[in-house]
């Protein structure tokens, strides 16, 4: 897979002014694509629809509808006992996601909790066969009245992620908040089984976080997965949160015989200034799941990975503008459309998804992709081999990769696992401080003469090797030899991941914010803790 080189790729040590940079290794928050559980073959959730305020990095908070538990769920995955702070409050935005496997028999109850003015509420559940009980007819499907809650209850016939939403008055309910996300588990791993190729060097273990036990989003081995996280983007137009209020004070305030008693607010024009990542912005995104300072915004967004590993990314559209998300480091090669897996019309044992430079959200779409990252096209070692006296060994496999199908087979603890080799032993710099071989592709600056911040490990370098390099004969540290990120802490490689759409990075128009995250891409002696 080719690395994109759009303009705003960044390497955390190499620009450590960088403000988003330093938030994400101040707040080590790591994501996973944490939901609920309804229980085993016939899950059941129960829902209501409540009103709440949630924040915004601005310091406003917004009056918000959503989804959230109207009494416990069966469980949490990952499980609550490995996820601190794991809940489900009575309303959140996204709604809590729902975690089930292919062929369960789903039942979701409905409780509508909202103010009287606001009328009925729904949830659909594109994708599926449904079939409701109780509440009252609607447009769409089966709605949930004031006093009768409305069950639906439908077979998850196919793997794959989904949204749900509400049906009804879409323009104002799913703009207000009421939107989420399904995630369909396979029930059977793939005929070839599936590696498991995340962890640290040198035996540190590191939970699995996966949410499916067969280690694949499908039933193809081309879908195995070492990590997975889920990103959902919405929008916010604060004018029509403000009217909600407005006609809610009116409504109760009124003493006169020809009170109005529904809400009549206008929808158009659309105007959104907060713009969201699982219904935080930045850099609230980068938080812990289920942090305290955001009651009902439980989930956050912020990937981490170890080089070569097989990141799967659930991508969900929720509101009503398009979103083009773009995914710094490499394209994400896209597994299934709805849960529709796109598979090759020539051999149906082979999928076949597209290369995508940006992960374009339409409203309603949902998509499950590949994501991976190894330094193959960079041209120089981003392990910093090559320094006097090194002897690592680097041993393509039939990919071009030292792993364990090369020749001379990587170890597990092997700190360069999945090192693309063909780029071994080749400086970063062309004209070179101390004894680094000359002929890459940049000149660093001096290093006694650059400002190093806190943020910066004293190499441009991923791994163990860059403390050696950062100390050593070849040093490119000041003299003082300091060194604030060892590779034994969080000194990874930082690439913005954002909307494409400018005004998307903003909260109020101001920049940083909105739809922006960072990945981090972490050395293999650095374990990655998904729990925080």
């Amino acid at each position: 897979m080719r690395l994109n080189t759009c303009k705003l790729f960044s390497i955390s040590r190499l620009l450590p002014a960088m403000v988003v940079a330093a938030a994400l290794l101040t707040s080590t928050a790591f994501a996973a694509a944490p939901g609920i559980t309804g229980g085993a073959s016939t899950p059941k959730f129960d829902l209501i629809a409540q009103p709440n305020y949630i924040s915004q990095p601005d310091g406003q908070m917004i009056y918000s509808w959503g989804y959230g538990c109207n009494s416990a769920p069966a469980g949490f995955n990952p499980p609550a006992a490995a996820m601190p702070g794991a809940n489900c409050p009575s309303m959140q935005v996204p709604g809590p996601t729902l975690i089930v496997t292919e062929g369960d028999t789903v039942t979701v109850t409905l409780t509508n909790g909202l103010p009287a003015a606001a009328g009925n509420t729904s949830i659909i559940f594109p994708g599926f066969q449904v079939t409701a009980t109780g509440g009252a007819p609607g447009l769409l499907t089966t709605e949930a009245t004031q006093a009768l809650p409305v069950t639906y209850t439908f077979v998850a016939s196919t793997p794959g992620t989904r949204s749900y939403y509400s049906g009804t008055q879409g323009d104002l309910q799913v703009e207000m908040g009421l939107y989420g996300s399904i995630v369909v588990l396979p029930n059977a791993p793939p005929a070839g089984g599936c590696p498991h190729h995340n962890g640290s060097a040198a035996g540190t273990p590191e939970t699995d976080f996966r949410l499916s036990s067969t280690g694949a989003a499908f039933h193809l081995t081309e879908s195995c997965y070492d990590r997975e996280y889920l990103f959902q983007f919405s929008e916010i137009d604060p004018r029509i949160h403000q009217q909600v209020i407005d006609q809610l004070a009116s409504i109760k305030a009124c003493t006169s015989a020809n009170c109005p008693t529904t809400l009549d607010v206008a929808t158009e024009p659309y105007h959104p200034t907060y713009f969201m990542i699982n219904g935080r912005s930045m850099p609230d995104d980068m938080d812990t799941n289920y942090a305290q300072e955001y009651p009902h915004q439980p989930y956050n967004g912020d990937p981490h990975m170890h080089p070569g590993e097989l990141v799967l990314v659930r991508i969900v559209g929720q509101g009503r503008w398009q979103h083009p998300f773009h995914e710094h480091g490499n394209h994400v090669r896209i597994l299934a459309r709805d849960g529709n897996i796109i598979l090759s019309q020539t051999d149906a044992s082979k999928l076949a998804g597209p290369l995508l430079f940006t992960t374009t959200t339409t409203p309603g779409l949902a998509m499950d992709g590949i994501f991976v990252w190894t330094g193959k096209g960079l041209n120089w070692d981003v392990l910093g081999h090559g320094y006097a006296g090194d002897t690592t060994a680097c041993s393509p496999d039939a990919n071009g990769y030292y792993t364990n199908l090369s020749p001379s087979a990587a170890p597990d603890a092997a700190p360069n696992y999945f090192e693309w080799c063909a780029d071994h032993d080749k400086s970063l710099e062309s004209a070179p401080l101390g004894l680094v071989a000359s002929g890459g592709p940049v000149t660093l600056p001096n290093a006694n003469i650059v400002a190093n911040g806190a943020w910066y490990g004293g190499s441009p370098y991923l791994g163990p090797d860059a403390t050696i390099r950062s100390t050593g004969v070849d040093a490119t540290t000041p003299p003082s030899g300091t060194i604030a990120n060892s590779p034994g802490t969080e000194a990874g490689y930082a690439f913005m991941w954002h909307s494409h759409n400018e005004r998307e990075i903003t909260t109020s128009n101001i920049f940083p914010g909105g739809m922006l995250m960072m990945m981090l891409v972490d050395p293999r002696v650095f374990p990655i803790d998904e729990s925080k």
